[in-house]
């Protein structure tokens, strides 16, 4: 009896091992959609006003940059003329006088973009935090578990369409950058 106990305790515990191992574990579904970032910065007003910010203070600043390059080149010009007239020791002195002035106005133009990327990094980088807030409320209020971001620096290779949730986000970014800029605009007007 001793050994037949054994084997019916092994046999239990053996049917009841088999048994949670054949139990159906759960699938759980995920809420998932993913958002085009390079679509999204191409078509967010807050991004194209950044932009565009960005071209004009370019043509501003590199327009006198031009005024002096003009200046530089008409004083060249003149120099190959007035060189045969007043000598070689006066070619020499302008000579280089021409060229630190060319090479200013390189160091002025390459400091201007400089100073132009860094702005406008800031600020690109800053519509991104913003943005990645917007994305975190959206996923919340709309009860997603995941929300992946395509585009460059694509982290989805495939989703079907019906995921794509771009344009929503969109809308709701281009929304809140239009009200915010009406309260900027009548704070403004206010003030006057």
């Amino acid at each position: 009896m001793n050994n037949n106990f054994k084997i019916k305790i092994a046999i239990l515990i053996f049917s009841i091992s088999i048994v949670s191992c054949n139990k159906p574990t759960e699938a759980k579904s995920f809420k998932t959609a993913y958002i085009d970032t390079s679509k999204l910065m191409e078509e967010s007003t807050e991004s194209k006003d950044i932009e565009s910010k960005y071209k004009n203070k370019s043509v501003e600043m590199g327009g006198e940059l031009k005024t002096q390059a003009v200046k530089l080149q008409k004083e060249a010009s003149s120099f190959k003329q007035n060189a045969m007239e007043k000598g070689q020791a006066w070619a020499q002195q302008k000579g280089q006088e021409l060229q630190q002035r060319e090479q200013q106005l390189q160091y002025a133009q390459q400091g201007m973009l400089q100073q132009l990327q860094g702005e406008s990094g800031n600020e690109m980088d800053s519509l991104v935090l913003k943005y990645k807030k917007v994305f975190k409320k959206y996923g919340k209020d709309k009860g997603y578990d995941y929300i992946y971001g395509t585009g460059e620096a694509a982290t989805v290779l495939y989703a079907k369409d019906s995921y794509d949730i771009t344009n929503d986000l969109i809308k709701i970014v281009n929304q809140e950058y239009t009200s915010t800029s009406k309260k900027v605009d009548t704070k403004k007007q206010s003030k006057k």
